[in-house]
């Protein structure tokens, strides 16, 4: 393979198959592969166009007639915590996160295990064994990173050899932090952790300078993807280009690149 063909995207397109969020419809996605010495501003370029990543693909839904996967991204450094908000993270005041090198262990994979299990038994990543989930998390030509979450000390500091909860793969972008793919102990599903670690992102991208964090796509109407659209103020990609959402959920006014 040339350089000029590593550094040039070509893309492609699926066979339609059954849609994993909204009944009685099927999907198809257009995709490129990541790779070579530009995959990381192709990445930045792709995911603001609605683009979501996946070990060295990047893809976005290509429906033929349906257009319920919106790209979401919330604004971190407007982000108010709500009543609610404030009440996951008091109920996860025990719980500190590290940020590491995109490296996979067992101790993740057990978590996952876990997940996948108690959670997306009938999913598409249910068959995924160790090494898919090494290759998930290190398969990347893009910055990326893990934060692991565990409980604290018992003198209040941070304890990075305490229990692992939660773990988030996350990509640094130009303009904010892209949540690749999240998962936590389901015994812990008490805490909210989906909740709580969207709010330690937004907290991160505002620490880092970054204006945005990446949710990628919210569904109105389905269960499995609702909940990102609580997350205001935010934008939503549409056709014209992104569009802001305010707190009350009503105001709407274009964003340009």
């Amino acid at each position: 393979m040339t350089q000029h063909s590593r550094d040039t995207p070509q893309f492609y397109l699926t066979a339609p198959s059954p849609c994993p969020y909204l009944p009685d419809r099927s999907e198809r996605k257009v995709f490129t592969h990541l790779v070579g010495e530009k995959a990381g501003e192709l990445n930045d370029l792709l995911t603001h166009g609605g683009f979501r990543r996946s070990q060295s693909i990047a893809y976005r839904p290509a429906c033929d007639q349906c257009r319920a996967c919106v790209s979401v991204r919330v604004i971190a450094d407007e982000f108010q915590l709500s009543r609610g908000a404030r009440r996951v993270l008091a109920r996860n005041a025990d719980i500190a996160g590290s940020l590491r090198a995109a490296t996979p262990t067992s101790e993740q994979y057990s978590i996952f295990r876990a997940y996948l299990d108690q959670r997306h038994r009938h999913g598409g990543m249910a068959d995924m064994t160790v090494l898919d989930y090494a290759m998930m998390v290190e398969d990347s030509h893009v910055e990326t990173r893990i934060i692991e979450y565990r409980r604290r000390g018992t003198d209040g500091g941070d304890n990075r050899r305490g229990d692992l909860v939660g773990v988030a793969l996350t990509d640094v972008l130009s303009d904010g932090l892209s949540m690749v793919y999240s998962f936590f102990d389901p015994s812990e599903q008490h805490r909210s952790f989906g909740t709580f670690m969207i709010l330690d992102h937004i907290s991160r991208a505002r620490q880092l300078g970054l204006p945005y964090v990446y949710l990628g796509y919210w569904i109105e109407g389905s269960r499995k993807m609702d909940y990102k659209g609580r997350f205001l103020p935010q934008q939503r990609l549409a056709p014209t280009g992104w569009l802001r959402v305010d707190a009350d959920g009503e105001t709407q006014h274009e964003t340009r690149e």
